[in-house]
């Protein structure tokens, strides 16, 4: 379902932004650099969560057309 995929990228992208400035701050570059990957997983996630949607969408398009 693409809203748990969205829900799941948002979740990856806000523990890695912690992550991020929890690593700047403490001057941990490992703890940010886990950080801003985990946020770019998260982004990859949500936009897997958008192309989801749209190919559902397309495909109820098609079957609308069909059903004429």
């Amino acid at each position: 379902m693409a809203l748990n995929d969205k829900v799941d990228g948002l979740k990856d992208q806000a523990t890695g932004k912690v992550k991020e400035v929890s690593g700047a701050v403490t001057g941990d570059t490992k703890t940010e650099l886990e950080g801003k990957a985990e946020g770019l997983l998260g982004k990859a996630k949500d936009a897997f969560g958008d192309v989801k949607d749209a190919a559902s969408d397309a495909v109820d398009d098609v079957k609308k057309k069909f059903d004429k």
